[in-house]
């Protein structure tokens, strides 16, 4: 049996996080005295790595006023996840499920939250022993990097052919197009789904018909 691997980003993807993300990037901004960059603008680097989504929305800064803002936003999510859990976002947890039952149908996670921040998600959605590998920005470079995915194709033995990457931005296509593998964009995240390229489904129900058509099953 051929096996399969599907590798979901998770903010915007999985996880309805904007909430969360918009109100910690006002704290880490205030903490320091700086204007709050506007909605659109935080919602456009979701996904990068903390540093380089600082270093984006703050290039004026020294590296150590950037340093300060990653420190103060991972202070405030903490805060603001202790608070309330980021939703789910509708027919994820039912996808997830279904795609779990799957013979030779395996899950894996390329995200650009810290381990910190994606075992507290784990631990509260009751997703333990769900993915086969777990890989967030703690230890690779940024997206588009392909690093994770890399990663991801390593720990399943499962060939680049066979994966196909699930997520909302433009860094997440672009990360599997440097990797080789397959990109599907879902169109209820942060970044248009115009800008993801051809292939977008617009809800969960969607995800089997767009699996079966890359790996020619359908």
């Amino acid at each position: 049996m051929t096996r399969r691997l599907v590798i979901f980003d998770v903010d915007g993807t999985l996880v309805d996080s904007q909430r969360h993300i918009l109100a910690a990037m006002e704290g880490a901004f205030t903490a320091l005295g700086l204007p709050t960059p506007s909605r659109a603008q935080v919602l456009g680097i979701v996904g990068l790595s903390l540093p380089v989504a600082m270093a984006e929305l703050a290039p004026d800064l020294d590296a150590q006023a950037q340093a300060r803002l990653v420190a103060a936003y991972k202070d405030t999510f903490a805060a603001e996840r202790a608070a309330a859990l980021s939703p789910l976002y509708p027919g994820a947890a039912e996808a997830l499920d279904a795609l779990a039952q799957r013979d030779g149908v395996v899950l894996a996670i390329a995200t650009g939250k810290s381990r910190r921040g994606l075992d507290h998600l784990v631990a509260a959605h009751g997703w333990a022993g769900r993915f086969a590998s777990m890989q967030v920005a703690d230890d690779h470079p940024s997206k588009p990097h392909p690093s994770m995915i890399a990663a991801c194709l390593r720990d399943t033995g499962i060939a680049a052919a066979q994966a196909v990457m699930v997520g909302d931005t433009r860094f997440d296509i672009e990360m599997a197009e440097a990797a080789g593998v397959a990109a599907l964009g879902v169109s209820w995240g942060y970044h248009p789904g115009a800008t993801l390229g051809a292939r977008v489904i617009d809800d969960f129900a969607a995800l089997p018909g767009a699996l079966a058509e890359i790996w020619g099953t359908a």
